[in-house]
């Protein structure tokens, strides 16, 4: 089996559990290699949402380190997920402008044509931030927003922050023990009709 290799970039929106419960999937993902960075607002974020220091369980680039093998297109980096990815990290990725590792490590991913999915934190939406999804889905990217899904029943914060994180992990074709539509009963009968206006 070819050996993945994922790049996980957390930027300086609110979210940091999406990255942290990401990082505890990835961990049982066999023959996958994984580099991460942080910017310096996600760092801050961590420590304000999350209550500690922010931290990997994978090799942690500095995002000014453009030394980094997926700083290159020459690297075997094939995919690259930013979770969250604020809407400022995304118009910079919109508009080329490469000031940091994880702005070039997404660069580097469309040009090569290779896998990139952002999964979006904010709401709501100006016109600007459409225009700049418009751009980077144009682009090659795929964008995500951190919109949870409520038809597996969560039972917890985990749960609910699960329903995104596995669906990144599709979305970057790694396995997830995501449960599928239509793999439980669903509640009410066929009868059952949508209430009137």
């Amino acid at each position: 089996m070819k050996k993945a290799r994922l790049v996980v970039a957390v930027t300086g929106a609110s979210g940091s559990i999406y990255a942290r419960r990401l990082f505890t999937h990835l961990e049982s993902v066999p023959a996958l290699e994984v580099a991460v960075v942080f910017s310096r607002n996600a760092r801050e974020i961590w420590r304000h949402e999350l209550g500690a220091e922010a931290a990997a369980p994978f090799r942690i680039y500095d995002e000014r380190d453009f030394c980094a093998p997926f700083a290159s297109g020459s690297s075997l980096f094939d995919r690259m997920v930013l979770i969250p990815c604020s809407t400022g990290t995304l118009a910079r990725i919109a508009h080329g402008v490469t000031d940091n590792l994880i702005t070039r490590g997404a660069e580097v991913m469309l040009k090569e044509r290779r896998r990139l999915v952002c999964v979006l934190r904010e709401t709501p939406l100006s016109l600007v931030h459409i225009d700049n999804m418009r751009l980077v889905t144009c682009a090659g990217g795929i964008v995500c927003p951190a919109t949870p899904s409520f038809y597996s029943q969560p039972q917890s914060i985990d749960d609910v922050v699960d329903t995104v994180v596995f669906r990144a992990l599709d979305l970057l074709d790694l396995p997830s023990p995501a449960r599928r539509w239509g793999d439980y009963p669903m509640r009410g009968g066929a009868g059952d009709t949508a209430p009137s206006a």
